[in-house]
């Protein structure tokens, strides 16, 4: 009985390996390419993230690639009549079903830590890849165009060498000349270059600096830094899918502590405004800048609140699709394992996955809550994998 077992499972984990990584190449390639893109990074740096995009596709592949599998396995297993000589002997369906509930559940605990702790790590090394490239490519334009601009907000800056092993600028010089107003022009010897991506910005640090002020005023400053910004720079947004579950509580406390101090900032306004008979301060700035926070950390503490139950509803997804998919390939008995698969996903994809899209946008406009919106799907291929087991039990 053990080695019947042990053989299922082998079978299982053998297609599992192959389906998922072929799949996850085939989807790697496309997060690369729209990664690259997206931040126009060149040859070298895209093949860099590549080792960062894979964690990021598994917790999307590996649910499918499950059902895909047991599918394939089963649905041989059934053609060959094995689960019919099986049954003969007295073992049980349940028990040749038993590898995949454990594969699945081996699984689900992976995809939690994938999105845990492993995708928040690659997000970062992915972002600190585009950060190096951004200093390249500022530093590229600088020693070809020996100047780089920024007309709207009337920024340049020119050097007279670039050192891009070291990062380092030679005899720089940035003019500052807003619209209307007299240029404040700042030089040195040498400077360093960094890039900071949240802020979208080249942070210039200048070890000795003189500054020309309007007006004849000369000033020297030491160790100081300039941001440069950078139009076309992505920004990093702080998003939930990239924070582990001890980052994303602590983002909840803060921001009840934000609203909480909001609330109180909100309530003694409204009441000096009401004593002195201010009505139409209501309607200004300070009070709609209440109103506004609120509303964004409402917005905040939704897609936390949606994120963290998402990720427990997403890793068990594995076991639900197993539930569903091995019976169905028990009692389908195909040796043709993409007819089964076809026959399984359709539904899914047809009910499952628009339910769980509806389910975290009603969740994350906090509409419904999110410890319910996004364990209903999972709960409806309960449903489908307890009527499709009790048959393949019976028959």
């Amino acid at each position: 009985m053990h080695l019947l077992q042990r053989y299922i499972l082998k079978e299982l984990v053998r297609v599992l390996v192959l389906v998922l990584s072929l799949l996850t190449v085939l989807l790697v390639f496309v997060g690369v390419f729209r990664e690259a893109t997206a931040s126009g990074l060149g040859l070298a740096e895209t093949l860099s993230i590549i080792p960062y995009i894979v964690p990021s596709m598994l917790p999307y592949t590996i649910p499918s690639t499950m059902l895909l599998t047991v599918c394939m396995v089963y649905g041989r297993l059934g053609a060959d009549y094995e689960i019919t000589a099986a049954k003969a002997s007295g073992i049980s369906v349940i028990s040749l079903l038993m590898p995949a509930f454990v594969l699945s559940g081996v699984l689900s605990v992976s995809t939690l830590l994938l999105c845990d702790q492993v995708i928040p790590w690659s997000v970062a090394k992915i972002q600190r890849v585009i950060s190096l490239a951004m200093e390249d490519i500022f530093l590229d334009m600088l020693a070809s165009q020996s100047a780089v601009k920024d007309r709207e907000r009337g920024m340049a800056i020119s050097a007279v060498r670039v050192d891009k092993a070291e990062h380092r600028l030679v005899k720089p010089n940035i003019r500052y000349s807003p619209s209307g107003k007299e240029p404040v022009v700042v030089q040195a010897d040498e400077a360093t270059v960094r890039i900071d991506v949240d802020q979208q910005t080249a942070i210039i640090h200048f070890k000795q600096a003189w500054i020309d002020a309007p007006g004849g005023v000369t000033l020297k400053l030491d160790d100081q830094e300039f941001a440069f910004p950078m139009a076309g720079l992505r920004k990093n947004e702080v998003r939930s899918r990239n924070l582990n579950l001890n980052a994303i509580q602590r983002q909840l406390v803060e921001l009840k502590e934000q609203s909480q101090a909001a609330e109180e900032q909100r309530a003694i306004s409204t009441a000096f405004t009401l004593a002195l008979g201010h009505f139409n301060e209501f309607t200004e700035v300070p009070f709609q800048h209440y109103h506004e926070r609120l509303r964004m950390n409402v917005i905040m503490t939704n897609k936390h609140r949606t994120e963290v139950q998402n990720r427990f509803a997403l890793s068990c997804s594995c076991i639900f699709f197993a539930l569903l998919g091995s019976p169905f390939a028990v009692l389908q008995a195909r040796s043709q394992f993409l007819t089964n698969f076809f026959l399984c996903f359709l539904p899914i994809l047809l009910v499952y996955y628009p339910v769980v899209l509806l389910m975290m946008n009603l969740s994350i406009t906090g509409k419904v809550n999110p410890a319910i919106a996004m364990w209903l799907g999972n709960f409806l291929l309960f449903i489908g994998a307890s009527v499709v087991l009790k048959k393949a039990i019976q028959h």
